[in-house]
C-alpha cells in the first residue's frame, strides 16, 4: 500500500510540474504580444526597448544561481512554490510600469522570477523522473511550449479588444488558478546534503560545466533560428515575408511535437543514444539549411533540425540534475544558467557575424556546434537514472 500511494503521489507530481511548466510558458508567451504596446505607451525607441529586454535576460541569469542555492537548502518543491507565487504577478508588474526607470526594474524582476522558477521546475521534474523511474523532462518542456503558444495566441486578441492592463490581469488570474490547483501536488526532494547548506559556492565537479557547455551550444542554434532564420530566407534566398515566417513556425512546431514523443524515445533507447541520434539529426538539418539554395528546402531542413534539438536540452537538464554527489538544484542551476546564456548571447553575436560573413557561414558553424554535442554525448549517462522511492 505505501508503495502504491507513493507512485500515485509521483504521478500527481508529474502533472503538477507539467502545470508549472505551462504557467511559466504562458507568462512568457503572454509577454510577446505586450511588446508593441510597451514600446508605444512608454514612448521609447527600439534601442531602449532592446536594453529593457536585455534586463529581462540579465534578471534571469542573476536569479538562476540564486534558485539553485535556495534549493540546496530547502529543496525544489518549496523554492518552486515560492518563485511561482511571485512570478504569476510578473507580467502585471510590467504592465503597470509607467516610465523607463520603473519599467527597467519591472523587466529585471520579471526575468529574474521567470528564470528562478525555470530552474526550480526543471529540478522538480528531475525528482519526478527519479520517483517514476522514467523520463518526463522532454514532455515537461513540451508543456512549456503549449503554455507559450496559448499565451501568444490569445494575447493579441485580448489586448486589442480589452487593453494591455486587462490582458495582464486576465493572465495573472489564470496563472494563479493553475498554481493553486497544482502547487499542493508537487513532489518533495531528498533532503539536501548538509555540506551544501553553509554558503553559496559553485560546484567543483568539472562534468557539470561540460554538461552546461553542451546545453549552451545546443541552445545557441535554437536562438539563432528564432531570431535570424526569417531574415536569412528573405535577404539571402529571396523568399517573401510569408514564406520566411514559416521557418521558425515549422522549427518550433516540430520541436514541440518531438518533445511530447521524446520521453518515450528516451525511455526505450536511453539518454546517451537518444542524444547521439538527436545531435546528428539536428546537425544534418542545420547543415542542409546552410547550403540549400531553395527556400522551401531550407524551411524543411530547419524543421528537421527542430526534431533533433527538441530533446537535447531536456536530456542535458536531466543529466545536470542527476549528477552523483550533488543536489539536483545545484547541478540544474549551473546547466540552465549556462544554457540560457546561449540564447541571450546568440542574437547580437550572430547578427555581428552574419554582417561580415553571411548567414550561410553562420549556420554552417552552428551545424558544427551540434556535431560537437554528438562527441560529448557520453556526459548524458547520468540522465539514465535508477528509481528513487519517496522518503
Amino acid at each position: 500500500m505505501p508503495a502504491a500511494i507513493s507512485m500515485q503521489d509521483a504521478v500527481r507530481g508529474r502533472w503538477a510540474v507539467a502545470a508549472m511548466f505551462s504557467i511559466n510558458g504562458f507568462l512568457t508567451g503572454s509577454w510577446a504580444p505586450q511588446i508593441p504596446v510597451f514600446l508605444t505607451r512608454l514612448d521609447i525607441s527600439k534601442v531602449t526597448l532592446g536594453l529593457l529586454i536585455l534586463l529581462f535576460g540579465l534578471g534571469a541569469l542573476t536569479f538562476m544561481p540564486l534558485s539553485g542555492y535556495l534549493m540546496s537548502r530547502y529543496g525544489s518543491r518549496a523554492v518552486l512554490r515560492g518563485f511561482a507565487s511571485v512570478c504569476v504577478f510578473g507580467l502585471l508588474i510590467v504592465a503597470l510600469a509607467t516610465n523607463v526607470p520603473t519599467a527597467a526594474i519591472a523587466m529585471f524582476l520579471f526575468g529574474g522570477l521567470i528564470g528562478g522558477m525555470d530552474v526550480a521546475m526543471n529540478a522538480n521534474a528531475v525528482s519526478v523522473e527519479r520517483r517514476l523511474s522514467r523520463a518526463v523532462m522532454s514532455s515537461s518542456h513540451g508543456f512549456w511550449s503549449l503554455g507559450g503558444f496559448a499565451g501568444g495566441s490569445i494575447g493579441g486578441f485580448a489586448i486589442q479588444h480589452y487593453g494591455h492592463l486587462t490582458h495582464a490581469i486576465i493572465v495573472t488570474v489564470v496563472a494563479i488558478l493553475l498554481l493553486a490547483i497544482a502547487a499542493r501536488y508537487l513532489v518533495t526532494d531528498p533532503r539536501p546534503m548538509a555540506q551544501e547548506h553553509h554558503k553559496f559556492s559553485l560546484p567543483k565537479t568539472p562534468a557539470i560545466y561540460l554538461i552546461g557547455l553542451m546545453a549552451l551550444i545546443t541552445m545557441i542554434p535554437e536562438g539563432a533560428v528564432l531570431d535570424w532564420a526569417a531574415l536569412y530566407l528573405k535577404q539571402e534566398l529571396g523568399a517573401d515575408l510569408a514564406t520566411a515566417g514559416l521557418a521558425y513556425a515549422l522549427f518550433s512546431g516540430a520541436m514541440a511535437l518531438m518533445r511530447f514523443a521524446g520521453d518515450g524515445v528516451r525511455n526505450r533507447f536511453g539518454a546517451v543514444t537518444t542524444l547521439r541520434v538527436s545531435s546528428l539529426i539536428a546537425s544534418s538539418g542545420m547543415f542542409v539549411a546552410a547550403l540549400s539554395p531553395w527556400p522551401w528546402l531550407v524551411i524543411a531542413a530547419f524543421a528537421v533540425a527542430g526534431l533533433g534539438i527538441a530533446n537535447m536540452v531536456p536530456i542535458a537538464f536531466s543529466a545536470g540534475g542527476n549528477q552523483p554527489g550533488m543536489a539536483s538544484g545545484t547541478g540544474m542551476s549551473v546547466v540552465t544558467t549556462m544554457g540560457y546564456s546561449g540564447i541571450l548571447l546568440a542574437p547580437s553575436l550572430i547578427g555581428f557575424a552574419a554582417e561580415h560573413v553571411g548567414f550561410t557561414a553562420v549556420f554552417m558553424v552552428l551545424s558544427g556546434f551540434l556535431a560537437i554535442v554528438f562527441l560529448m554525448s557520453n556526459l548524458a549517462h547520468a540522465a539514465d537514472f535508477a528509481a528513487q522511492p519517496a522518503e
